[in-house]
């Protein structure tokens, strides 16, 4: 019985680590066509409405040691409508391909 609980976490953890190198690379391949989106479209109510952005922004965070500081941040999160194709083109890709 532990054996089975092994292997189930194991896929978990596989799906998981897939799931966020999915979210990941569409980001990136979303933020790619919105800058074509922008360099390439005329002004026009498709091109607003597929560059319109939300942003989610954390931090900065400082963290004061002593002898180390570290600051991280912030981390802005932008999304937009090109940006959930890119993670839904990924998805495909990934799910064919593997």
């Amino acid at each position: 019985m532990i054996l089975g609980q092994d292997m189930l976490s194991e896929s978990q953890r596989r799906n998981l680590r897939r799931m966020v190198w999915t979210v990941v690379l569409g980001l990136f391949l979303g933020g790619l066509f919105t800058r074509l989106s922008e360099l390439f479209m005329p002004d026009s109510a498709a091109r607003e409405f597929l560059t319109t952005s939300v942003s989610a922004a954390v931090g900065p965070l400082s963290m004061d040691l002593g002898a180390v500081s570290l600051t991280l941040g912030p981390l802005v999160v932008t999304l937009n409508v090109l940006s959930l194709v890119g993670i839904a083109v990924v998805a495909f890709v990934a799910r064919s391909w593997i």
